[in-house]
């Protein structure tokens, strides 16, 4: 006996388990959440991804006519939340998530709502400049808006007291985590605005994205934004970033700091004030040497301006003339008498005596003319030698020339 089997092709399979795919109500609109992986954005548009968790994986496709409601770029790491349907790809029998839309989810989808109320409070001009008022600089009354117990507000009335004993403190216990936080913190704002306190903190300490998420509100927004008060934002520690930050009049990176920036150092005052005394007194004991050596120089011109004075003065210059002459004539006494012993000096090498002095004689004759050659004089001649101390009388006896050497 022949048993007679259904033999199927692998299309037809493929086919039928699509068509029960189809048919399954719930895999045409699921919604899946996991960790995206093998993210990849292909050049037609198509992102194919893998979405995972700890007990299993599938795969995933987006094609490019359902992208326009993406607002983000996916990465892998990222936690979404796929809407879809499940179905099979007849060609390779896989069946997949066609995904229609794409959220973060979490932390993601809040991040998200994030940056869509910051870009919508930012058209509507409420991060500008131009409305952030001036925080003043001395405070007297100072608001507090946050949780009555916690390390913020500690914190903020503990640095706030070291730099300003005097200044007077409210706080508003408002709530700042869950569903009653948004109207406690705006309630807060209208509270102490009416009270008319000199510039106000909001604000809390740090946490989650979810902890905070009071101040991303508009509501919140909206109240820092119309309040008549100055108000400093203090959400958090220095990395975190909350909506109010923008619309505030100034943020500050921790509550610690707001407190810093709210109120003023008295000792800075205090000291401040002393320079200001110690510059004052400078300033007005130059002013009275000024005008004391003003005085006396009024005094003085008025005594010189007296007969007696101006007697004193004729004597005085005439006194530095006659010194002024005296000293000219001492100047040029003395270049003439350098004058003449140079002409002195000059007359001792003409004199006959310097020579005589020096080992040589003059010879005259009877009538006293100087005899310089041998033809002057004969035998018998009476002639004078004068010498160095005296005159010899001597009598020629003869003469004789020198003979002239033969070269």
């Amino acid at each position: 006996m022949i048993k007679i089997r259904s033999v199927y092709t692998v299309g037809q399979i493929n086919a039928y388990v699509k068509n029960m795919f189809t048919q399954d109500y719930l895999l045409q609109s699921v919604f899946v959440k996991g960790e995206v992986s093998n993210c990849k954005y292909h050049t037609s548009g198509h992102i194919y991804f893998t979405l995972k968790d700890p007990k299993g994986t599938i795969s995933c496709v987006m094609f490019a006519g359902n992208r326009k409601g993406l607002s983000f770029r996916m990465q892998d790491g990222q936690q979404v939340i796929v809407g879809g349907c499940v179905d099979v790809y007849e060609r390779d029998g896989k069946y997949q998530l066609y995904a229609r839309q794409i959220e973060l989810d979490g932390a993601g989808r809040l991040y998200e709502e994030f940056e869509r109320l910051k870009r919508e409070l930012e058209e509507l001009g409420m991060f500008a400049p131009e409305y952030k008022r001036p925080i003043p600089k001395y405070v007297r009354t100072l608001g507090i808006v946050t949780a009555r117990t916690g390390a913020a507000v500690r914190d903020i009335i503990q640095i706030a007291r070291r730099r300003n004993p005097y200044v007077n403190i409210i706080l508003y216990p408002a709530i700042v985590q869950g569903e009653e936080a948004v109207p406690s913190i705006v309630n807060g704002i209208h509270a102490l605005e009416q009270l008319g306190v000199d510039v106000m903190i909001v604000g809390r300490g740090g946490g989650s994205i979810e902890d905070l998420w009071a101040f991303n509100e508009r509501a919140v927004a909206e109240a820092v934004f119309h309040c008549s008060i100055p108000i400093i934002s203090a959400v958090g520690h220095e990395t975190d970033t909350t909506i109010i930050d923008f619309v505030a009049d100034l943020r500050a990176p921790t509550p610690s700091a707001a407190a810093e920036l709210a109120v003023w150092n008295v000792r800075e005052i205090l000291e401040q004030l002393e320079g200001y005394d110690a510059e004052l007194r400078r300033n007005m004991n130059r002013v009275l040497t000024r005008k004391r050596d003003y005085l006396i120089r009024l005094e003085r011109q008025v005594s010189m301006g007296s007969p007696a004075a101006k007697i004193r003065g004729y004597r005085q210059y005439h006194s530095q003339l006659q010194d002024r002459l005296e000293g000219n004539m001492r100047t040029i006494l003395t270049a003439r008498r350098h004058a003449l012993e140079l002409y002195v000096e000059k007359m001792k090498g003409l004199s006959p005596l310097e020579k005589l002095s020096s080992g040589y004689s003059y010879v005259e004759d009877a009538e006293g003319r100087n005899v310089r050659s041998v033809t002057q004089v004969r035998e018998g001649d009476k002639l004078n030698v004068n010498v160095k101390d005296g005159k010899i009388q001597v009598e020629v006896k003869g003469t004789s020339e020198w003979k002239k050497r033969k070269n």
